[in-house]
């Protein structure tokens, strides 16, 4: 894939994630990926994102910027929003934060292989 290609899948994936369309997520994530290092597999990604969506009802993923260099991506993201209770461990309970996610791809047949993770909780901890 080229540079251009992996730009578009990624933006798809992340319509996918904000559109909520599990049926359609297999297309974005192969069926062993791993998660900072875990191999979670399509059904427990899945089940990781949901939680995320049921913890944080207006979760919105937003591009802030984007490289892709073949095979890989990597993106921050930037989030705003009001999760419910416990966020990464800390009682944010209804309190707006914003933070940022780093997160890097590798994608192999067109899928995503292997997702790699930091998220600024020092951030949401600063807020709160």
């Amino acid at each position: 894939m080229s540079h251009d290609d992996l730009a578009s899948l990624y933006k798809d994936y992340i319509a996918c994630l904000n559109e909520q369309d599990w049926d359609n997520l297999g297309r974005f994530i192969g069926d062993e990926v791993q998660y900072n290092g875990e191999t979670v597999g399509l059904s427990g990604y899945r089940r990781m994102l949901e939680g995320d969506f049921q913890a944080i009802p207006d979760l919105r993923f937003n591009i802030e910027l984007l490289v892709s260099e073949p095979p890989r991506v990597a993106a921050r993201l930037h989030f705003d929003c009001r999760p419910k209770g416990m966020l990464f461990g800390l009682p944010v309970n209804g309190r707006r934060v914003t933070f940022a996610e780093n997160v890097f791809y590798e994608i192999q047949d067109g899928r995503i292989r292997e997702v790699w993770s930091v998220i600024d909780k020092a951030a949401i901890q600063a807020q709160l």
